[in-house]
């Protein structure tokens, strides 16, 4: 069964590419209008459940510093 996160926010594939270690899927190759999805574990997936079509999951400090700085990616407070 998929899991939904607690909170993704959709990010549009070019945006996603400015980070220097990021990789296109071999199998899925995506087209510039495609939006992705960055879990709240900041997993990228191509849909909103955080364990399925899994695309980029480089957990590196590089890749934190990009979502909080470059992309200003923060999962809100209750």
């Amino acid at each position: 069964m998929a899991t939904m996160g607690n909170y993704c926010k959709a990010y549009s594939v070019q945006r996603l590419r400015e980070f220097e270690g990021w990789t296109d899927s071999a199998h899925t190759p995506f087209a510039d209008g495609t939006y992705l999805y960055l879990q709240d574990n900041l997993t990228v997936t191509e849909g909103i459940f955080m364990d399925e079509s899994i695309i980029f999951s480089a957990h590196t400090p590089e890749w934190i510093h990009f979502c909080e700085v470059n992309l200003a990616f923060e999962v809100p407070v209750n």
